[in-house]
């Protein structure tokens, strides 16, 4: 099936909290996009990747020339739905056994 999921995370500003850089300072927030296959397999980690986002292990705060702004964590995700390994996107075989095993 060529068609793929795009899940999409749209993070607010907000103030960052205890075990981030800065606790109580404000952070800037974004908008970030993910591809995953529209097969069995990609459905499976789809609900795997929400219960990692429910858990708050998604994302995380970095500081980017003085400021504080999310970014994603340590869970790879593809931004792009080609480029290959090397531009975070697809085609990628070995991707899905990959992000289901940091998961």
């Amino acid at each position: 099936r060529g068609t793929a999921l795009q899940p999409l995370f749209k993070m607010s500003y907000s103030c960052s909290k205890v075990g981030d850089p800065h606790p109580g300072q404000p952070y800037k927030g974004g908008n970030f996009c993910a591809f995953l296959p529209d097969n069995q397999e990609g459905l499976k980690t789809a609900k795997l990747l929400k219960k990692a986002f429910e858990r708050g292990l998604t994302f995380q705060i970095k500081s980017c020339n003085g400021e504080e702004r999310v970014t994603w964590g340590f869970i790879p995700h593809k931004t792009s739905r080609d480029g290959g390994k090397a531009r975070n996107g697809y085609p990628d075989a070995l991707y899905l056994h990959e992000v289901s095993t940091v998961l």
